[in-house]
């Protein structure tokens, strides 16, 4: 009993310790905010789960993309079929448009989660104070 009482108490300390994780210097896309002793566990594993998937996100937009511009690229080297000449500039048209939103809500969540947690880290340290 008692050294499952030790192993329990062990165990309860280790998860109440403060996050220590190493700075990589080697593929840093997307890392503006740093984890300090204020930020729990679970709330830093959040911010990391959505940063993620915002990075996954894009990677699809620009995929979509790049397979709308080579589906244009390939209705234009058709020559016996002239009407597909109005679906391959559709196709490039919306290539981009696809690439530029796909850019932009990026950009756009991405300032939404530095404003979000610095906004909650400052929460947190006045009402501490």
């Amino acid at each position: 009993m008692r050294y499952f009482y030790e192993k329990h108490t062990t165990m309860k300390n280790v998860v109440n310790q403060p996050l220590k994780i190493k700075k990589m210097k080697l593929l840093r896309f997307g890392r503006d905010f740093k984890p300090d002793e204020e930020v729990i566990l679970r709330d830093y594993l959040a911010i990391e789960r959505t940063r993620l998937a915002n990075e996954r996100t894009l990677l699809s937009y620009v995929r979509s993309s790049l397979y709308l511009l080579l589906g244009g690229i390939a209705f234009f080297q058709l020559k016996n079929f002239p009407d597909f000449r109005y679906l391959a500039m559709a196709s490039l048209v919306f290539s981009a448009i696809f690439f530029v939103v796909g850019i932009y809500r990026f950009m756009l969540l991405k300032k939404s989660l530095k404003r979000l947690y610095y906004m909650s880290e400052g929460k947190d340290n006045t009402n501490r104070t």
